[in-house]
């Protein structure tokens, strides 16, 4: 009796330590026992996945977990999502799912998955799950995300640094002398998404086309994901890789390649010959207008109402959003409020037959915008000279007919 007393006794106290020991004594259990990876995703159709995505992945077989810590959550479903979005107090937060559901994910929407099997010690790998179960708490969880400085790619990167204690480096991700830039960065990941990239273009001023970082390009998950395969760890008196392997754990999927009737169209009507054709129409009607002596005031409030609202857009961007690469844009020079608060002043004067001195205003700044469009500390997408020159020929023909009626 005494004997199955014992039995019993060493039983449970082997149950309690199997349920309550596991991260705490991870540095007494086999150095591959815990694995944990950088995983890197190939990018999505829409625009908010068009840059990749990173997660970090947490194995220990011994305890059956495979779970990944994912900082790339957040919701349409948000109050007010436009509005937060477009000042700048979007909230994502850091999710924890089982990997066999991420990897589903991935291979139904056909988007490849990386894995970096990061070259930690037990007791980095200890402190790195520690401070990703305090920062997955409820309390921890949400964060103010920002595109360029923190978001999904530079969280994991962060608390990958925080949890090792020696010397971390970067190989290069650049050539000696080369630069590389915020918008360079959204270009070369938006080769084929040209309606996307150009409302980036038009939104983001010239904050973003100045020299940035290596550190700063690993906002991209690719750039990330280079600097990982490269880095290595210093001590006093040894060096070791940052990664040991990597592999492929998602080839593609099996999603839909086929592309949508709107995604086709986009591909072929692109901002600038969509503006272009603009352009055409417009000058068409212009030239018809003046030799008929039309004012076309109804085109006016198309041309102008139009530029007018896009530029209220730039200009709240500008004065109340909390993104650091909006508040200087030279486009406000062409595409201001100014051109729908004056549209009724433009109107009354053209009908009377009197010289707008708005219109003059116009034609001056829209005339030196287009002739130093190369000039400007600002990388615009072509398409919005089409655009312009649509104001400026309507602003030019409403002072010649103010002329000849004179």
């Amino acid at each position: 009796m005494r004997n199955t007393k014992l039995i019993f006794s060493f039983f449970i106290l082997l149950l309690l330590t199997t349920f309550n020991a596991p991260l705490k004594a991870a540095d007494n259990l086999p150095e591959d026992s815990i694995r944990i990876s950088l995983l890197t995703c190939a990018p999505g159709k829409p625009i908010y996945s068009l840059f990749g995505h990173t997660a970090i992945r947490y194995e220990h077989p011994k305890q059956n977990i495979d779970v990944v810590f994912n900082y790339g959550l957040f919701s349409f479903n948000t109050p007010n999502f436009i509005l937060r979005f477009s000042l700048g107090e979007t909230d994502y937060q850091l999710g924890v799912q089982p990997f066999d559901h991420f990897r589903y994910e991935y291979e139904y929407y056909g988007r490849e998955v990386r894995q970096q099997t990061l070259n930690l010690t037990n007791s980095e790998k200890e402190r790195l799950i520690e401070l990703l179960k305090t920062n997955s708490l409820p309390q921890n969880r949400v964060y103010r995300y920002n595109f360029f400085y923190d978001n999904c790619a530079t969280r994991p990167r962060d608390i990958i640094e925080q949890s090792i204690s020696d010397t971390l480096n970067y190989a290069p991700l650049i050539k000696t002398g080369e630069t590389k830039s915020f918008r360079d960065l959204i270009h070369q990941y938006t080769p084929n998404a040209l309606w996307g990239r150009f409302g980036i273009d038009f939104c983001v001023g010239s904050e973003a086309d100045r020299p940035i970082t290596e550190r700063q390009m690993m906002f991209i998950p690719f750039y990330l994901e280079d600097a990982y395969a490269n880095a290595y760890i210093t001590t006093e008196d040894s060096l070791r890789n940052l990664v040991t392997s990597t592999e492929i754990i998602v080839d593609n999927g099996f999603g839909p390649d086929e592309e949508s009737t709107i995604e086709k169209i986009g591909s072929v009507m692109s901002p600038l010959l969509t503006f272009s054709l603009l352009f055409l129409i417009v000058l068409a009607a212009t030239i018809y207008g003046i030799f008929k002596s039309k004012g076309l005031w109804g085109l006016d409030v198309f041309v102008f109402g139009l530029s007018g609202i896009a530029g209220c857009i730039l200009a709240f961007l500008a004065l109340f959003s909390e993104h650091p690469a909006v508040s200087s844009n030279y486009l406000l020079l062409v595409f201001h409020p100014g051109q729908l608060i004056f549209l009724p002043l433009i109107i009354r004067d053209v009908r009377r037959g009197k010289r707008c001195w708005y219109l003059v205003f116009n034609t001056l700044v829209l005339t030196l915008f287009i002739v130093l469009f190369p000039l400007l500390p600002q990388r615009f997408d072509f398409a919005v000279v089409p655009l312009a020159l649509c104001l400026l020929v309507r602003s030019v023909s409403n002072l010649i007919l103010t002329h000849k009626k004179n």
